[in-house]
């Protein structure tokens, strides 16, 4: 905060102050980061936002080490899962952006280490609901994680017996997700008069299959081929190009790129090229996820991206798309003064070698993501050899598989559905960092302990 003044800014910033200073929902992103933009507003200081921010980094790593230690797991696993987080410095240089992320990966942690440290009751699954909700009108990927807790709720509730429990648990989770969503939904619906948290899904499924797509494999209608390019995959450009490029078959479509009508040819577009190369989306899909567990961090998907998620020696240049220009005005009535990001040195230069070497690599990324199905195999392992020995089942001394696989499963989807819907970004991955720690930290525990058995003698017969 000394050595980049006031904040960081990304392209999305600027229409994120747009929307907190004209509030109303955003055809590509919702607006639950603009308002909490806006709850922040009155103080007129970018730099008291970035401030939040680091606090809310600060707050998720407290979260892992805290809830690892709850569930029983060695103190040194809480340290190791709470790592990452803390000392990342790709993910302190994320909390100082102007962007969504910061604020969605505390809603998703915190939902995650609540319902792991309570006890299961109504309240809880009503403020891991709220939370979800939160995350989810902040970035729209959290929606698939309403099912997924949903599922492990009613999955592990009626297996441990606690079936009318269960049931009420179940309805106050749904409820406190789903309202504040369907709320949001019904307010999107009157200003922009379309059904849904955004309008540009079609648009970014689009992108997601230029990757692969081959119109003379799908042989598409006259009004869905002028999305065709007839260059091969392999010379195209990458994914967002075909949101924002100029040259875009989709950009050059009369209208701005968002409307109803162009983005319901672009998801029209994309869903044909699904069904008919459902493999070349498959291998698309698994090419771009493969990034995350790349070593080191190779530039992807351009020098300009790649670029803002480094902390700059130089003052970034003003915007220069019209968008941004606009967002760079309200932005400056937000702040009441310049926008110019001060450069302090030497505590720049200090962050930008610690940017250096501070980092998780992709594949240890990799290796974390491994621990908790390896540890699975470990404890079936254990329990046929107990079984081949004789030996009775003793007390079990590990963390249950619902904390494990709860955390687990949803660092996954966070970490696939990107990639499966728009384009890999390295600041998507980041989020799932905590999960994939948490998950693993909690795993790390010895299988099971093992009694020998016991000769009880002759039993009685009835």
């Amino acid at each position: 905060m000394i050595g980049y003044r006031p904040a960081l800014w990304f392209p999305d910033s600027y229409t994120y102050v747009v929307t907190a200073m004209r509030l109303r929902p955003d055809l590509v992103r919702p607006a639950g980061y603009p308002i909490f933009l806006r709850l922040l507003e009155p103080l007129h200081s970018f730099a008291v936002v970035t401030f939040v921010q680091h606090l809310l980094g600060l707050a998720v790593g407290v979260m892992v080490y805290l809830t690892v230690l709850r569930r029983g797991a060695p103190a040194w696993a809480g340290i190791l899962a709470s790592v990452p987080v803390l000392l990342d410095a790709y993910q302190i240089e994320l909390e100082h952006l102007l962007v969504s992320d910061s604020l969605f990966t505390f809603l998703i942690v915190a939902a995650a280490c609540l319902t792991l440290t309570r006890g299961p009751s109504p309240w809880t699954a009503a403020a891991v609901g709220l939370l979800l909700a939160a995350a989810t009108l902040t970035r729209t990927v959290g929606l698939p994680l309403i099912a997924v807790f949903a599922f492990f709720l009613l999955w592990y509730g009626y297996r441990d017996g606690a079936g009318r429990t269960v049931r009420r648990s179940l309805v106050a989770f749904l409820l406190a997700a789903l309202v504040p969503i369907g709320a949001y939904g019904g307010w999107f619906y009157a200003t922009n008069h379309r059904v849904g948290l955004v309008g540009a899904n079609g648009v970014f499924l689009y992108s997601r299959t230029m990757a692969f797509a081959d119109c003379v494999v799908m042989r598409p209608p006259p009004d869905v081929a002028v999305l065709c390019d007839p260059r091969p995959p392999e010379s195209r450009p990458p994914s967002q190009e075909y949101i924002w490029d100029a040259a875009s078959p989709l950009v050059r479509l009369p209208g701005i790129t968002f409307t109803r009508e162009t983005d319901t040819l672009a998801g029209r577009f994309a869903w044909l090229a699904i069904r008919s190369q459902p493999l070349d989306y498959a291998g698309s899909v698994l090419s771009e996820l493969g990034r995350s567990f790349a070593d080191g961090r190779p530039i992807y998907p351009n020098p300009e991206t790649y670029g803002y998620y480094e902390f700059p020696a130089t003052v970034p240049p003003p915007p220069g798309r019209h968008p941004a220009v606009v967002g760079k005005m309200f932005a400056e009535q937000y702040e009441e003064g310049s926008l110019t990001v001060r450069i302090a040195e030497p505590y720049a230069a200090w962050m930008r070698a610690y940017q250096r070497v501070a980092f998780m690599p992709g594949s240890l990324l990799l290796a974390v993501l491994l621990v908790p199905p390896a540890m699975a195999g470990a404890r079936a392992w254990s329990r046929r050899k107990s079984a081949q020995a004789g030996a009775m089942p003793g007390k079990l001394c590990m963390i249950t598989t619902k904390g494990v696989s709860l955390t687990w499963v949803a660092a996954l989807v966070l970490l696939v559905v990107p990639p499966a819907t728009a384009e890999f970004d390295y600041r998507y991955v980041l989020p799932v960092v905590p999960l994939a720690c948490l998950a693993a930290a909690m795993a790390i525990r010895p299988v099971l302990v093992l009694e020998p058995a016991r000769d009880l003698g002759p039993q009685p017969t009835k």
